[in-house]
């Protein structure tokens, strides 16, 4: 089914209607379901998706087998739009936590619409910047923070993009996530439900008390959401032009 201008996708939503136009005979919607993997790390990118709405976390995985997630994206940003860069392999596993929808197009057709699009090419840049933030202030979380806190932050992180305090994801995706065995997820879980941030626990479910949660959680969730929206607010997805001076102000 085509999308009709990507609506839902901020950074979509912000291109001038000229330039979603080079865009939309390839863009089509597609649903997004929990655990499906966009793209392998390592695996050339064959498509871009802008979500609408569902959450997508980003994952390293090391030699012995362990994982963890270095980023996420939402209905704010995008996966694979590296692919502007000419045919590359993916550096992460990009893999759904929370069902929802999402444009998708062809990573070479995007990759033309860059290169004759400025609009498109800022856009670009306002998710790459927001991205190397999510990326270094994740990186200062995993090292500095203790994993309840760090568990607490991804929860109201998915959170606020299931838009219900009732999370679809399981334990063994937590652990995944988190990069700490599925025993001290359930021990975290236990700890947090005592305090009260955890409601209850249910088959591939997790119910949430979000102030109770933000509680628990370390500064990076609060920092990475004013970062977040200092990106977009200080560089809208649509750059302004500058007026040509006249005459008089010559």
């Amino acid at each position: 089914m085509t999308c009709r201008g990507g609506v839902g996708n901020r950074l979509l939503a912000g291109l001038p209607p000229e330039d979603i136009a080079l865009l939309a005979p390839d863009l089509e919607t597609v649903a997004i379901d929990p655990e499906t993997v966009l793209s392998h790390a390592g695996d050339r990118i064959e498509h871009v998706f802008f979500p609408h709405s569902g959450a997508i976390s980003l994952m390293i995985d090391m030699a012995g087998g362990q994982t963890v997630s270095t980023a996420a994206v939402g209905h704010e940003g995008a996966v694979g739009i590296l692919a502007v860069l000419g045919p590359s392999p993916s550096a992460a596993t990009a893999i759904v936590r929370a069902a929802g929808t999402a444009s998708r197009i062809p990573a070479y057709r995007f990759h033309v619409a860059f290169n004759r699009s400025p609009p498109i090419r800022h856009a670009v840049q306002i998710h790459v910047r927001a991205m190397l933030m999510q990326f270094q202030l994740g990186a200062a979380c995993n090292a500095l923070h203790p994993v309840r806190a760090r568990m607490a932050r991804w929860l109201l992180y998915l959170r606020d993009h299931v838009d219900d305090d009732v999370l679809p994801l399981t334990q063994e995706a937590l652990s995944q996530m988190l990069g700490v065995r599925r025993t001290t997820v359930t021990l975290l879980t236990r700890d947090l439900r005592a305090s009260g941030a955890i409601r209850s626990v249910r088959r591939g479910q997790i119910e949430i008390d979000r102030s109770q949660l933000a509680a628990a959680a370390c500064e990076c969730y609060r920092t990475m959401r004013h970062e977040v929206e200092e990106i977009f607010s200080t560089h809208p997805a649509r750059p302004s032009v500058l007026p040509v001076p006249d005459e008089a102000s010559r």
